[in-house]
C-alpha cells in the first residue's frame, strides 16, 4: 500500500510520489501498467471517474521519469446483474444472476448490450479528455479461454484459498454466518458458474473430479457440468479474479476506494491470495475517498439513479477544469463537484492559479497539477485572461446567450476577455443556469406587474413614464446612455446626495418589479441594452 511519503511530500506532487514508490517495489518492469476496473451495471459515473483520475497522473508522473507507461481499464462485463438501477425498465428484473454482457440494451438498439451502453458512453467521455486508455472487456477474455489455465489452478488451490478467506474473517462473523470452518474448506469454490439452463448464477457446485465441475441450478432444479478448457460458463469470485489479473497483466499500480481497502477486506484477501496462489507481488494501492455532488440531492450511486457521467459534468465543467479539481486533492481526501452556486469558487480558483503558473509563482505539486489538466501545453499558453463563469452566468441570460452580445458587454465594463474561454465557458454557464439552476433564471415578466403597479406613488409612476417616453423603440442607446438614463430621472436637482441615492434605490426597485417582478436584478442600464425593448416598453406602461 502506499505509503505516507505519498500523501504528504512537500516538493512532489502526490501521483510523482506515487510514481516513486511503484518504481522502488518494481525496479526492472519493461512497462508500467497502472490499472482501474470498473462494472458497467449502471451509468459509469464521476465517482468511478476518480479511479482513472488517480491513475492516469501516475502514468503521466512515470512517463516524464521516462519509463514506459499505461493506463488500463478493465471491464468487469463478465459480472452478474445484481438489481436493476433507477432509471432502467423494472422487467429487466428477469435478468438478475445473468452476465452485463448477455442482457439486452437497456433502450432497445439491437446492435449494443447492456453492458456496452455503458461502456461506449464513459469511453466517448474519455476521448473527449484526450485520455489514452488500453481496454480489457473481461467476458471477452473468459469466454475464450484466455482464463483457463488460473481458473484450473484456483480451483485445484481451493483448499488454500478457503484458508485465507476464513483467515481475514472475525469471529463475530464467522458465528454470525454459522461458519464450520472444516466444512466451509470441504464445500468452497472459487468460481461462479452461470447455468447452462438459465444464463445465471443461482447455482451451487456439487463437486469437482479433476476435470469437471458438477453444479446444480437451483432455479430450474436441473444439474449441469462444466468441463475446464472446453465450457466458458464460469468465472472467478472476484478476489480471486483481482489476484489473477494482476499477474495476467503485470499491474504495478491500482488504487481502491475505501471499502476495499478497509483492513481485512477485499485488497488483503486479492494480496494474500496473489502471492500465495499465483505467485505475484501485488500492485502498489493507495486509497481513494469519495467524490460528492453540490446541488444534487443524496448519494451518486448508477443504481439510484443520481450518477453524473462524465459527459454530463462535461456539460458545466470544462475538461481542463474537471481534471485539475481531482488533479489538485490528494486521493484519500472527499470532495465534491458542484451544481450549486460553488461552482463559481471552483472556476475562479482555478483562474488563479493559472495566472500563478503563468507567473511562475506556483510550488512544484501545484504546477503538476495544472499541467496536467492540459493534454496540450498550447491551450494553457492561450488561458491568459479567461472569463468568469459567474459573470458569464450573469450577463449571458440577459442577452439570450448571444456570444457577440457578451463579448461586447463584457468590454463595456472593462473585462476584456479571453474569446476563446468566452466561447468555451458561455454554453456551461447556461447548461448550468437553465437546465440545473433555473431559479435563479432572471427573465422578463410575461405581462404586466398590475398588482404592484397599482401599489406605486403618482411620482413613482410619472419617473417610469419619463423613461418610457426617453427610450427610444429600437433600442439604440449606448450602456453608458443607458447607465446615465436611470440614474438620472429619479435624482432631483436640489436634494442631498442621501436623498437621492435612496430616490435612486426606489426607482430600480420598482424597475425591476416590473420588468422581473423581484426587488433586485442586473445592472439596470445593461439589462436595458440586452432585453427585447418592445417588451419592456410594454411592461413598463403603468
Amino acid at each position: 500500500m502506499a505509503t505516507k511519503k505519498a500523501q504528504s511530500e512537500d516538493n512532489l506532487h502526490w501521483a510523482e510520489a506515487i510514481a516513486e514508490e511503484v518504481l522502488g517495489e518494481f525496479p526492472d518492469e519493461q512497462e508500467y501498467v497502472c490499472a482501474a476496473g470498473i462494472s458497467p451495471s449502471g451509468v459509469v459515473h464521476f465517482g468511478n471517474f476518480r479511479e482513472i483520475m488517480t491513475n492516469y497522473p501516475v502514468v503521466r508522473a512515470l512517463q516524464r521519469r521516462g519509463k514506459r507507461a499505461k493506463l488500463l481499464l478493465y471491464w468487469d462485463d463478465y459480472d452478474r446483474l445484481r438489481k436493476v438501477p433507477a432509471g432502467i425498465d423494472p422487467k429487466f428484473e428477469q435478468y438478475v444472476g445473468m452476465p452485463l454482457l448477455a442482457i439486452p440494451d437497456p433502450h432497445g438498439n439491437q446492435d449494443m448490450t447492456y453492458a456496452q451502453r455503458f461502456q461506449r458512453l464513459f469511453e466517448g467521455a474519455m476521448r473527449e479528455f484526450g485520455f489514452d486508455i488500453d481496454y480489457r472487456y473481461k467476458g471477452e477474455l473468459y469466454r475464450s479461454g484466455t482464463y483457463d489455465d488460473a481458473i484450473r489452478q484456483a480451483i485445484e488451490e481451493r483448499e488454500r484459498i478457503a484458508e485465507i478467506l476464513l483467515s481475514l474473517m472475525s469471529d463475530k462473523a464467522k458465528r454470525a454466518q454459522r461458519i464450520d470452518e472444516a466444512q466451509y474448506k470441504k464445500d468452497y469454490y472459487p468460481v461462479t458458474v452461470y447455468s447452462e439452463f438459465t444464463g445465471k448464477d443461482f447455482t451451487r457446485i456439487t463437486g469437482f473430479d479433476g476435470k469437471t465441475l458438477t453444479y446444480e441450478c437451483k432455479e430450474s432444479g436441473k444439474t449441469g457440468t462444466v468441463e475446464l478448457g472446453t465450457d466458458h460458463n464460469i468465472k472467478l469470485g472476484w478476489k480471486i479474479d483481482w489476484a489473477m489479473h494482476w499477474r495476467h497483466e503485470n499491474i504495478t499500480f491500482e488504487p481502491g476506494g475505501v471499502d476495499h481497502l478497509s483492513p481485512g477486506g477485499p485488497y488483503d484477501a486479492a494480496t494474500r491470495i496473489a502471492r500465495e496462489v499465483f505467485d505475484r507481488i501485488p500492485p502498489v494501492t493507495i486509497r481513494y475517498g469519495f467524490v460528492g455532488l453540490q446541488g444534487v440531492a443524496g448519494k451518486m450511486s448508477g443504481s439510484t439513479g443520481l450518477a453524473k457521467s462524465p459527459n454530463e459534468l462535461l456539460e458545466v465543467y470544462t475538461e481542463p477544469i474537471l481534471k485539475w479539481l481531482y488533479l489538485r486533492t490528494q486521493p484519500k481526501k472527499n470532495f465534491s463537484l458542484a451544481f450549486d452556486t460553488e461552482i463559481f469558487r471552483q472556476y475562479d480558483e482555478f483562474d488563479r492559479e493559472v495566472a500563478a503558473y503563468a507567473a511562475g509563482k506556483l510550488p512544484r505539486a501545484r504546477s503538476f497539477a495544472i499541467e496536467e489538466a492540459f493534454e496540450d501545453p498550447k491551450k494553457l499558453q492561450a488561458l491568459k485572461h479567461p472569463a468568469s463563469f459567474r459573470q458569464l452566468v450573469s450577463f449571458g441570460q440577459i442577452v439570450q446567450w448571444d456570444e457577440g452580445k457578451v463579448l461586447e458587454l463584457l468590454k463595456s465594463i472593462g473585462a476584456e476577455y479571453d474569446e476563446a474561454s468566452v466561447k468555451a465557458r458561455l454554453p456551461r454557464a447556461r447548461n448550468w443556469l437553465v437546465d440545473h439552476n433555473p431559479d435563479q433564471l432572471i427573465a422578463l415578466l410575461e405581462k404586466p406587474n398590475t398588482e404592484y403597479a397599482k401599489k406605486m406613488s403618482e411620482k413613482a409612476r410619472k419617473n417610469i413614464s419619463e423613461l418610457c417616453t426617453k427610450l427610444s423603440a429600437q433600442g439604440r442607446e449606448s450602456i453608458e446612455q443607458l447607465e446615465e438614463l436611470v440614474y438620472a430621472i429619479p435624482k432631483e436637482p436640489q436634494a442631498s446626495d442621501d436623498k437621492n441615492k435612496q430616490a435612486q434605490r426606489a426607482f430600480f426597485k420598482d424597475m425591476y418589479q416590473l420588468l422581473i417582478g423581484q426587488d433586485r436584478g442586473p445592472r439596470l442600464g445593461t439589462f436595458l441594452w440586452a432585453v427585447e425593448r418592445k417588451k419592456v416598453r410594454k411592461l413598463l406602461e403603468v
